[in-house]
C-alpha cells in the first residue's frame, strides 16, 4: 500500500509540466472590488450585507496572499494604491466574465419558448435594450419579445404587458417592483452648436443659450427647469419641445440647442458634448412584474435578462453614485459596446 505524502504546498511538478499559481479566496477579489468601488468599508458593507470588521479581515488576508497593500486607508475611506489599481482592474474582468458565465449557463439549460409582452421607455429600449437583444434571442430562439416602447408605463394588472423598465415606480401592492440601477442625467450639445455659441461653464452662463426640450403631458418638464435653470426664459430660450425622444436627440445633434440626455450617451459613442455643469439629476429605473408572471419559465428567463443588462456592477453609468462620463473607461472593463441607431437615445 502506498503510504500517502503530506503536501509541502509548492507546485505539483508532474511531467515537466508546474501548475500556475492561484488565487485560493476569489469571493475575496470580488469583496476588495466592491470596497475599491464604494470608497468605504461601510459602504461596501451595507452593499454586501456583511460587517465592516469582516470585510476589513478579507482584505487584510487578500493583501497578505498579494504580497502588496492594496488599499490607502485615510478618515474618508479608502483609495486604491499603485498595485491595487492593477487588482481592481484584473478584478473588474473578473466580474464581467462571471456575468458572461451566468449568461451562457442560462442558455445551455432547456429551451423555452412563446411569448414576452415588455414594456420599455422609448430612449432606453431602442439605445440600450435592441442592441443586447439579438444575443438573448440567439441563446433563446423560440422566445419571442413583444417590445412595447413609450413614455408612459404599461397598466401591468390589465395584461398590457408582462414586464415593464420604467422610471416611475409602480404602487400597485400585487406588482413585484425591483429596482435596476440609477439613470443619471446631463446638459449635452453638439459641438457645433459650442462652436457657434459659446461653452457654458456655469448655470449662470446658460442665459442667452438656446435650449430643446423633451416635453411630458403632465408638464413635469417645467417644474424640473423652473427649479434647476431659474434664469431661463422658456418663451425665449427654448426654441423645440417634443414628446418623442428620438426627435429630441436629433435636435441636439444638428445643433438645435442644448438639452438633457442621460450620461450613458458616451458609453455607447454618440459624437456630443457634456456640458461641465453638475445638474445633479436622476432617475431610478424599475423593474415591475405580476407576481405569479415569474413562474412562467420565460417570464423568468427574461426578467433575469433584463436585470443583467442594467446591472450597474458591470454598466457604471447605472450606479446610483454619479460618475462623469470622462471616467466610463476607468470603471468599465468589459467589451465594447454597440453603438445605437443615433436618432434614439434618451428615456
Amino acid at each position: 500500500m502506498r503510504s500517502a505524502k503530506k503536501d509541502s504546498g509548492k507546485p505539483k511538478d508532474r511531467w515537466g509540466i508546474i501548475d500556475p499559481p492561484a488565487i485560493s479566496d476569489w469571493e475575496a477579489a470580488h469583496i476588495f472590488l466592491e470596497v475599491a468601488r464604494s470608497g468605504s468599508f461601510r459602504a461596501a458593507a451595507q452593499k454586501l450585507g456583511q460587517s465592516v470588521n469582516a470585510l476589513r479581515r478579507r482584505i487584510d488576508a487578500f493583501e497578505r496572499e498579494m504580497g502588496t497593500p492594496l488599499l490607502i486607508r485615510h478618515v474618508n475611506g479608502v483609495q486604491p494604491t499603485e498595485e491595487g489599481f492593477k487588482i481592481y482592474a484584473a478584478a473588474l474582468q473578473m466580474e464581467s466574465a462571471s456575468f458572461d458565465l451566468l449568461l451562457a449557463r442560462k442558455s445551455s439549460g432547456q429551451q423555452i419558448e412563446g411569448e414576452v409582452g415588455l414594456a420599455i421607455t422609448e430612449g432606453m429600449g431602442a439605445a440600450w435594450l435592441i442592441p443586447k437583444l439579438a444575443e438573448f434571442q440567439r441563446a433563446n430562439p423560440k422566445l419571442t419579445i413583444n417590445l412595447r416602447c413609450g413614455q408612459k408605463p404599461p397598466d401591468l394588472l390589465r395584461l398590457e404587458a408582462d414586464i415593464s423598465v420604467q422610471l416611475q415606480r409602480p404602487k400597485e401592492a400585487d406588482l413585484k417592483v425591483v429596482k435596476l440601477g440609477r439613470l443619471h442625467l446631463m446638459l449635452y450639445a453638439a459641438r457645433s452648436y459650442l462652436e457657434a455659441h459659446g461653452y457654458p461653464a456655469t448655470i449662470a452662463d446658460l442665459t442667452g443659450h438656446r435650449f430643446v426640450v423633451m416635453a411630458d403631458e403632465a408638464h413635469r418638464w417645467e417644474e424640473d427647469y423652473r427649479k434647476k435653470f431659474p434664469e431661463i426664459s422658456p418663451t425665449k430660450q427654448i426654441v423645440l419641445r417634443n414628446n418623442v425622444s428620438s426627435a429630441h436627440l436629433s435636435a441636439i445633434l444638428n445643433g438645435a440647442g442644448i438639452g438633457i440626455l442621460p450620461t450613458y450617451v458616451q458609453a455607447i459613442d454618440i459624437d456630443i458634448v457634456p456640458l461641465q455643469i453638475d445638474l445633479d439629476s436622476w432617475a431610478d429605473i424599475w423593474l415591475t412584474y405580476r407576481a405569479e408572471a415569474k413562474r412562467t419559465a420565460r417570464i423568468q428567463q427574461t426578467i433575469e435578462w433584463v436585470t443583467q443588462i442594467f446591472e450597474p456592477r458591470r454598466y457604471p453609468w447605472f450606479r446610483d453614485e454619479f460618475i462623469h462620463p470622462d471616467r466610463f473607461a476607468d470603471h468599465y472593463k468589459g467589451p465594447p459596446l454597440s453603438r445605437a441607431f443615433v436618432n434614439t437615445l434618451i428615456p
